[in-house]
């Protein structure tokens, strides 16, 4: 049996100190495709998160919040049915992506233009019930 998983969507909130800073912020989904239940291999996928600031000298820092489920294991919805997936800030898929509180880390950079790459991961065996499976996160940009 195969679940199709829908797209993640961020959403995106500017959070600034200062006034005369500007920042853009382009999120390209973690789409993860056709879940099979019975792969005993975690299906990975990538995203990506461009960020364009008018100043080389802008510094900043990345957070996304937990969506539907927590830090220690997110949650991808299709009404009452739950497949359990994580994002992370490394390609080992070690080190979740969250707001730096319970373990999580935030992305930090700077300069005019910078894409990181964001890493997803459902894991493999989970029970599910066919259909679309999607959860809604925050992406705050500080700055």
């Amino acid at each position: 049996m195969k679940v199709l998983t829908s797209l993640l969507r961020v959403v995106l909130l500017l959070a600034s100190n200062t006034v005369w800073a500007a920042c853009t912020v382009v999120v390209q989904p973690v789409l993860f495709g056709n879940y099979d239940v019975f792969d005993t291999v975690d299906l990975d996928s990538t995203g990506l998160v461009e960020v364009t600031c008018d100043s080389v000298a802008d510094s900043y820092s990345i957070a996304l919040s937990a969506g539907m489920g927590s830090y220690s294991q997110r949650k991808m919805m299709q009404g009452i049915y739950a497949l359990n997936y994580n994002l992370y800030t490394n390609s080992g898929r070690t080190t979740v992506w969250g707001d730096g509180t319970a373990g999580t880390s935030v992305v930090n950079g700077g300069g005019l233009l910078t894409s990181f790459s964001l890493y997803g991961r459902v894991t493999a065996q989970q029970s599910a019930r066919v259909g679309a499976y999607s959860d809604n996160l925050v992406l705050t940009l500080t700055f």
